[in-house]
């Protein structure tokens, strides 16, 4: 932990949004599952594509169109690193999560879905990895099939591995919860679902940003990721698939780029990834994707790790000094985030006086609605925390608590 001792004022300093105040108060930013802050380096990329070499990708011979391509396809090769694919073109460019998660249930879920299939998750599951499922589902006729939670938050493997049976296609699962911060065993779990030949796809919006991940060690067939979680810019992600499942997969959007040649009786689709990325990319947004890459390699993801465990550890401590606090998730295996209640009290009358006081908290449902219906609470007060997070903000946000309940109660 001495890192984390010597060099946190350094690494604050990288963040220019750490040094504004909010409500005439020091800025606590505990929102890092929605989207991480962005440091210097990363904004300084993409003001520096559009200030000096803001071309199109891979259409021109002219310099700056050149030195854009080179720049945006070496980001392809930093996210095979970063992720431990297999090769570079089983990286495909997306919006982010959300837009990766759609493009497999449009083509590959379209091309092997039927009638009387099942797709598996988990009551855990973000929005995002529920809805595409349940438009397939009601195209095909098929059924999407939910496995339930232990007390804890922790996912019922027993149960997992029960419903996994001859007429489950496709099983998907997020990798770290957005709400309970309950970090599942997907290598455990991916080994079982191909052993009866389901496909297996991880949602790892929430884990890129805190542990090292490595899709040929997790050996799933598609894992899905978003740029803004992992302190790089808005608009861009990605999805990872296996060679042989992508190959065999359909175009998802047609248009340029995604082709090889057209005429107006046929068209020969591109070879992968580019089958897959119709249209202008987020050029600038895919090169600050790699400064933000570039960055966390400089700290390392198991300095992060080691760094938020301790304010995972330290926060969870504090709350539970309160009587009135009922942390909500609490699974042994966790990423750096709470969920919590305070008793009698709305989380959005909480998250209101908590952002009076200059910290920035989520509270409501967290895109997992099911879940908290499951659970029978409108919502919680989410406190999420990165790196540049310190115990002296947790301490605060322990501090406002107290004002909130001296306010309601």
């Amino acid at each position: 932990m001495q890192f984390y001792a010597l060099d946190i004022d350094k690494i604050r300093a990288d963040f220019p949004v750490l040094a504004r105040s909010v409500h005439n108060r020091p800025l606590v930013y505990f929102d890092n599952a929605a989207t991480t802050q962005k440091p210097q380096v990363v904004i300084d990329a993409l003001t520096d594509y559009y200030s000096n070499y803001n071309s199109n990708v891979h259409r021109g011979v002219h310099s700056l169109s050149q030195q854009a391509t080179t720049a945006f396809e070496a980001v392809r090769d930093k996210v095979q690193a970063f992720i431990h694919a297999r090769y570079r073109h089983e990286v495909i460019f997306t919006r982010g999560c959300t837009e990766a998660i759609n493009l497999v249930a449009a083509t590959w879920g379209r091309k092997n879905i039927s009638a009387g299939d099942e797709i598996l998750i988990s009551a855990m599951e973000h929005h995002s990895n529920i809805v595409p499922w349940q438009m397939l589902c009601e195209e095909k006729g098929a059924r999407l099939v939910v496995c339930p939670l232990l007390d804890d938050g922790s996912l019922n493997l027993e149960m997992l591995f029960s419903m996994m049976n001859s007429r489950t296609r496709l099983l998907a699962l997020t990798h770290i919860s957005n709400t309970l911060g309950t970090i599942n065993p997907v290598k455990l779990i991916t080994g079982k679902a191909h052993e009866k030949g389901i496909t297996v796809l991880i949602d790892g919006a929430q884990a890129l940003s805190h542990m090292e991940v490595d899709v040929q060690d997790i050996g799933c067939d598609f894992y899905t990721f978003s740029a803004h979680k992992i302190y790089g810019p808005m608009g861009i992600g990605g999805l990872y698939g296996r060679e042989e499942v992508l190959s065999a997969m359909p175009p998802y959007q047609g248009g340029g780029e995604m082709i090889k040649s057209v005429s107006f009786e046929r068209t020969t689709y591109n070879e992968l990834p580019y089958k897959f990325e119709a249209g202008t990319p987020n050029v600038g947004g895919t090169i600050a994707f790699g400064a933000a890459i570039d960055y966390v390699n400089s700290i390392g993801l198991q300095t992060i790790a080691r760094m938020e465990h301790e304010l995972l550890t330290y926060a969870t401590g504090r709350l539970l000094e309160n009587p009135l606090v009922r942390i909500i998730g609490t699974s042994p295996e966790k990423a750096s985030l709470i969920s919590f209640m305070i008793d009698r009290i709305h989380p959005f009358d909480a998250g209101t006086i908590i952002d009076q006081l200059g910290i920035a908290v989520r509270t409501g449902t967290h895109c997992t609605q099911p879940l908290m219906d499951k659970l029978g609470i409108p919502g919680t007060i989410r406190a999420s925390f990165a790196f540049y997070n310190t115990k002296a903000e947790i301490d605060r946000l322990i501090e406002a608590i107290g004002k909130v309940e001296e306010i309601f109660l």
